[in-house]
């Protein structure tokens, strides 16, 4: 018997992920099939779908109910290097701090994850900023404490930074953005040499912002969506710090910047100054990526941020 179409309410234009998947032929043709890669994994899993949520950049997710009756949340995300790392994280931390992955197909990129109830973003919450902060922190601390999958399953802080740096200095020397020398060099610098001098190493979250910590019943907070990584946990916090309450949305950022990691570095037991040359190094990451996407002003403007943040480090640009 032939299989009725999957309702055309499953995909949306509007959803995020055609604007963003859509500007390559590589994504445009995933995107032809994703249908298909939906309707296969609703039938081997046995799901319902709901109506798809609107917040993937780069994945479709919608909510799903199970044969039991309970509910998830399907994600079927466009196979790309950064979402490799989400499924053995989940795993890795079976539902301390993150949501609990249900079922995995690696092939196909897809996911059954725990569904957040409310599932409001944190910094839609109406706590302080510090509050919020520290709610967060909890919820990192409790990612750091899983124990790292085996070897191979994810990428290392090292590896990836090193590539970074190497690309920084390749858009440098050959977009010519009219950067600070100075500083790209020690955002380069930085990311060779701090996952090297941790002091210990954890499953990094990798994209620990607001947005990416929900309310939950079976706990206040829960992470979803990670870019996991094993190395460093001071890679972590700055998308959270940048984003809560925007530090530079105020006359001068430097006292709120310095009171807020401080207040985190001792929730997390790490330095301050070591997160604060973490979020450095990171700023002139995304300055020269912006570069890259022939984005020259929002880059400077990232590292005009980057100067700020070395000047608090107390860090000299070579």
């Amino acid at each position: 018997m032939a299989r009725a179409p999957l309702s055309s309410d499953l995909f949306p234009a509007g959803l995020p992920v055609y604007a963003t998947v859509g500007r390559t032929p590589d994504g445009r043709a995933w995107l032809d099939r994703l249908p298909a890669v939906v309707r296969s994994v609703q039938e081997e899993w046995d799901l319902r779908l709901g109506v798809p949520l609107h917040g993937g950049s780069c994945s479709w997710v919608a909510p799903a109910r199970l044969p039991d009756g309970g509910d998830a949340v399907l994600k079927v995300t466009w196979p790309h290097r950064e979402a490799a790392g989400e499924a053995p994280a989940l795993r890795a931390w079976d539902g301390s701090g993150a949501v609990r992955l249900l079922r995995h197909d690696r092939e196909r990129y897809a996911l059954l994850v725990e569904r957040c109830t409310p599932g409001g973003e944190l910094d839609d919450s109406p706590l302080t900023a510090d509050e919020r902060l520290l709610l967060a922190a909890g919820v990192l601390r409790e990612l750091w404490a899983a124990p790292a999958p085996p070897d191979g399953e994810l990428e290392r802080v090292a590896d990836v930074c090193a590539e970074w740096a190497g690309m920084i200095e390749d858009r440098m020397a050959r977009i010519r953005p009219g950067y600070d020398p100075g500083l790209v060099r020690l955002g380069a610098r930085l990311l060779r040499e701090l996952p090297t001098t941790a002091s210990r190493e954890v499953v990094v979250h990798g994209d620990f912002n607001p947005g990416n910590i929900l309310s939950a019943r079976r706990r206040p907070w829960l992470a979803i969506d990670p870019k996991s990584m094993v190395g460093d946990p001071g890679y972590d916090p700055w998308p959270l710090l940048e984003q809560i309450d925007d530090p530079f949305g105020y006359d001068d950022p430097r006292p709120v910047l310095r009171e807020r990691f401080a207040l985190v570095a001792d929730a997390l037991d790490e330095p301050p100054a070591r997160l604060l040359a973490w979020a450095t190094a990171r700023t002139v990451e995304n300055a020269l990526w912006c570069a890259g996407q022939g984005d020259i002003q929002d880059g400077a403007e990232e590292l005009e941020v980057a100067a700020v943040l070395a000047g608090l480090a107390g860090l000299a640009e070579l």
